[in-house]
């Protein structure tokens, strides 16, 4: 028997958002399992996150094939969670993933044919012990496979029952308009788009949150503390055991001087708020009109308090807002 009971509070202090024209609430903040949830992770450390995540109130969680390490891994953890201690609460939970990067060896394991995203989420099933995943993205554009044949694999997905909705992450607000046009003609509908967004990471305000408010679509940022330089982590230089010493994604010599002093310039705004740097982060992203939800990451449950603590105060006056555009000029 396992004793795992989620708290009986969890759903009366989380906000939850419609994700655009669904009928779909996504909490505020989402949990993604990027880091610190593969084979090389402690599974013990990584489970208690995740319940702690459901206790809050957090009921959506974010994989991908690939990720791990090793790639496969973070899948098959959460699917043992799910066994062990989710099982009676499936349908409580939304449960993303994608497929796009490399996941294996030879032609069929990455980028965006049919024959890939369709035996990508075939194994991802297995490995989560699932019938169907609430979310499937294709995980980035496809320069080389025609788009019609990417947007019929996840038209496929949907009639197979083996996805309820579809997304699309790191596809710009041109790929985006041209995807939406052929899932059209499909009869299709685009959920959700995640793309990588934070004060540092400004990208997608060319164009892509302009097409996701005109289409009435949902928006899930990830990275929006800038895999931590917009925490207090870097404030002082750069700790032992964090992101930027062992992360293949994140190197040191992206902790700039440039960037440690506007964090630091940010650092005290946030305290005038009364938040942590990273609540203030969080919170910033989540007033822009497109965003439903953003996606976190975690490598203890204190981390998740804390983001979570960003929904306490997440309204900024102009002159705040004004404040924050000269900072990051």
């Amino acid at each position: 028997m396992h004793s795992y009971l989620p708290s009986i509070s969890r759903y009366q202090t989380m906000k939850y958002n419609r994700c655009g024209n669904s009928g779909l609430l996504l909490p505020a903040i989402s949990m993604g399992l990027w880091h610190n949830f593969g084979g090389v992770d402690v599974y013990e450390t990584a489970k208690n996150i995740i319940l702690h995540c459901f206790d809050k109130g957090i009921t959506h969680f974010d994989l991908a094939n690939n990720y791990g390490p090793p790639p496969g891994s973070a899948e098959e953890n959460f699917g043992k969670m799910l066994k062990n201690e989710l099982h009676g609460y499936r349908d409580q939970l939304i449960i993303s993933t994608k497929a796009g990067y490399t996941m294996w060896q030879g032609p069929y394991g990455d980028w965006g044919s049919k024959k890939y995203l369709v035996s990508s989420l075939d194994q991802s099933l297995k490995r989560m012990g699932l019938d169907y995943v609430d979310i499937f993205y294709h995980h980035r554009y496809d320069p080389l496979t025609p788009m019609e044949e990417t947007m019929a694999a996840l038209a496929l997905i949907i009639q197979q029952g083996k996805a309820l909705y579809i997304g699309l992450s790191n596809y710009n607000g041109e790929q985006m308009e041209q995807a939406l046009k052929i899932l059209q003609s499909l009869n299709v509908r685009c959920l959700i788009n995640q793309p990588k967004y934070s004060m540092y990471d400004r990208s997608p305000e060319n164009g892509l949150l302009q097409v996701l408010e005109k289409h009435n679509i949902g928006c899930i940022p990830f990275s929006p503390l800038a895999q931590g330089l917009l925490t207090d982590k870097y404030l002082q230089g750069i700790p032992d055991k964090s992101r930027a010493t062992h992360s293949i994604y994140f190197k040191a010599d992206h902790v700039t001087d440039e960037k440690v002093n506007k964090s630091k310039k940010l650092n005290v705004l946030a305290q005038q708020r009364g938040q942590t740097l990273a609540q203030m982060a969080l919170s910033w992203v989540l007033t822009q009109k497109a965003v439903t939800t953003v996606l976190i990451g975690a490598s203890k449950p204190e981390q998740v308090d804390d983001c979570i603590g960003a929904l306490n105060n997440d309204t900024f006056s102009k002159a705040e807002l004004d404040q924050i555009e000269d900072i990051l000029k």
